[in-house]
């Protein structure tokens, strides 16, 4: 089952599916709340989300693995803690803060974000969003007047959704240490070349400290530069991992 990140209607994910049904996976790719087609009951909590979750798997049959991308690797994490029915969880470059100026950061990205969105600015929220990942004010401004931007304004509202994924921002250790399933943390051992303002390290530490408190972490850094993974080394690894 796979798990969107941040700004993801679940098409990010579509290419990663293809692979890993073609090693004869079922593969269910849903869209999380307030993404395309999918509900948004207000008000929004983690625990909706766990639930929907919940919901998905019980519909495909009762278990499941899990991949979670990103902040989606947060709530595919937390859905594990919450004791639903998974059997084994892979999650990419979950953006957890490690050190207190990247916590600080993460804080106020987060008041900001809620305050924009608060206040009906979802452009707004989007260029906090892309500032908090590295990108240039250049990098923004061509986002900005691509055709894709629309597209991005109408998920704006789930920024805030992530962002609670995510918490105050360290990996949840108490949280983890409940897990007693598998779990494989993958990385890219590159910086993404559009986020020089993250440190180099950033996912890979992220990864490391989520590891130390989870009972039974496997570490994967792969020979790639950027935050969505490559489906075509991806994938095969997954399959190994699922099937172990």
């Amino acid at each position: 089952m796979l798990v969107g990140g941040g700004l993801d209607d679940g098409s990010e994910s579509v290419p990663l599916g293809e692979k890993l049904a073609a090693t004869e996976f079922a593969v269910v790719n849903y869209r999380r709340r307030g993404r395309g087609d999918s509900g948004d009951t207000a008000p929004y909590a983690v625990e909706r989300e766990i639930e929907d979750l919940a919901a998905v798997i019980e519909a495909a049959g009762g278990r499941a693995h899990l991949f979670g991308a990103s902040s989606g690797g947060a709530l595919a994490l937390e859905a594990a803690a919450a004791g639903l029915p998974i059997d084994r969880i892979a999650v990419h470059e979950v953006p957890y803060l490690v050190g207190d100026p990247m916590v600080r950061s993460w804080q106020q990205y987060v008041a900001d974000v809620t305050a924009a969105l608060d206040a009906g600015d979802r452009d707004q929220a989007l260029r906090l969003f892309m500032r908090l990942a590295g990108s240039s004010d250049e990098d923004i401004a061509g986002a900005a007047a691509a055709p894709v931007w629309p597209a991005l304004l109408e998920l704006a509202p789930t920024l805030r959704y992530d962002a609670a994924c995510l918490g105050d921002g360290p990996p949840p250790a108490d949280r983890l240490a409940m897990i007693a399933q598998p779990v494989l943390l993958s990385t890219g051992s590159t910086v993404d070349p559009h986020s020089a303002g993250l440190p180099v390290d950033f996912f890979g530490a992220a990864a490391d400290a989520a590891a130390a408190s989870l009972p039974h972490a496997q570490r994967l850094v792969m020979e790639v530069a950027g935050h969505v993974a490559d489906p075509a080394l991806l994938a095969p690894r997954l399959a190994e991992f699922y099937r172990a």
